[in-house]
């Protein structure tokens, strides 16, 4: 007798009508998952459902447009705003949060490097959590390999940063969560992180000050304990401003 084939099970009456937005926190919740608005939690989003939440977040955006006054179905400026916002947010600005990380090829450092290697300046690209105004700025990294240090691609340290800062957050936590991410990655000797950027919650609201900027750093092993060192990398950063 040849086997029935496997059908797929019959849809839980319970999950009709159920907000995508609601599943994927209720997984979250289930695994005692922290979601702050810098966190990635694209392990809990299943394959298309990311398309059901960009139609609840469209729905959600034009509710918003509608509170705010907006005349979304005679203005021919206002009609896709609700899907062009959502979109932007999910797969483009905040993207960081619902997709995994990005492949990196390491490599091991079969020539024994163990000279300072500087990296920059990358453009990023972020937005803060208080406002959801953006945050533009630039990042150098130095990294001071030992023989077992894993070496990766230059362009894999922009695509790390790129990973990290499409995410709704602060400066200070963002360099610091990109910080833990490369040490994991490649496990340096020491690793130094400098980031400047304007913060469009200052230029563009608030004080409304175009020329403020706030500038940060993270070091880690020897760059925290050598001085020398994290004399040289910050004097081998071109002027930043």
């Amino acid at each position: 007798m040849k086997p029935e084939p496997d059908l797929p099970a019959a849809p839980d009456p319970s999950d009709q009508g159920v907000p995508m937005s609601v599943k994927i926190r209720e997984r979250l919740q289930a695994a005692k998952r922290r979601f702050n608005a810098n966190d990635n939690i694209a392990e809990f989003i299943e394959p298309g459902e990311l398309d059901k939440l960009l139609d609840e977040v469209t729905h959600q955006m034009q509710g918003l447009l509608d509170s705010m006054v907006i005349d979304t179905a005679d203005d021919h400026n206002t009609r896709s705003t609700a899907r062009r916002v959502a979109k932007m947010y999910l797969t483009e600005v905040f993207r960081g949060r619902y997709v995994a990380p990005p492949t990196i090829t390491e490599f091991p450092n079969a020539e024994r490097l163990n000279e300072l290697m500087i990296v920059g300046p990358i453009t990023v690209r972020s937005a803060c959590s208080h406002h959801f105004c953006p945050v533009i700025g630039r990042l150098w990294i130095g990294v001071m390999p030992n023989e077992h240090t894993n070496v990766i691609g230059l362009s894999k340290y922009a695509r790390l940063a790129e990973w990290i800062m499409g995410r709704p957050q602060i400066q200070e936590e963002a360099v610091v969560q990109l910080a833990d991410l490369i040490q994991t990655k490649t496990k340096p000797d020491g690793l130094a992180l400098v980031m400047e950027a304007t913060h469009f919650c200052m230029a563009w609201r608030g004080v409304k000050d175009m020329d403020s900027k706030m500038i940060n750093s993270v070091m880690r092993g020897v760059f925290l304990k050598d001085m020398n060192l994290r004399r040289e990398f910050l004097s081998l950063i071109p002027h930043r401003s």
